[in-house]
């Protein structure tokens, strides 16, 4: 089946940002998504699944435990199980994205700021 925004299901997160949910499995998940300028993710970790964030638009700021990376249009990040980590929009435009987690992060996600 082709899939793209209009057939997929949709969702807001943060700061007026925007998902949708082109493969959601328990083993895969892809997720396109936007984040308006100046808007950030929460800190944070997830035990048991790996991310690659695939940038199609915009560039990308991550906080990687205490390294700072850019990521621009047409380049990844591949990101481990529990390395914390945090994306932001520092641009002036809308940052669109691919995310792509094995196995899903559903369950799997611990806030930075929650652990003592």
């Amino acid at each position: 089946m082709k899939k793209n925004r209009k057939n997929s299901e949709h969702y807001l997160w943060g700061e007026n940002c925007e998902g949708w949910h082109l493969v959601k499995g328990s083993k895969l998940s892809v997720i396109e998504e936007l984040m308006p300028s100046k808007t950030e993710e929460a800190k944070h970790y997830h035990s048991k699944a790996q991310q690659l964030f695939y940038v199609l638009k915009g560039e990308a700021t991550f906080e990687i435990e205490s390294e700072i990376v850019r990521v621009p249009s047409r380049e990844g990040i591949h990101i481990q199980p529990n390395l914390a980590h945090q994306m932001r929009n520092e641009g002036e435009t809308d940052l669109e994205f691919l995310v792509i987690s094995q196995p899903t992060t559903r369950g799997d996600r611990t806030n930075v700021n929650n652990i003592e």
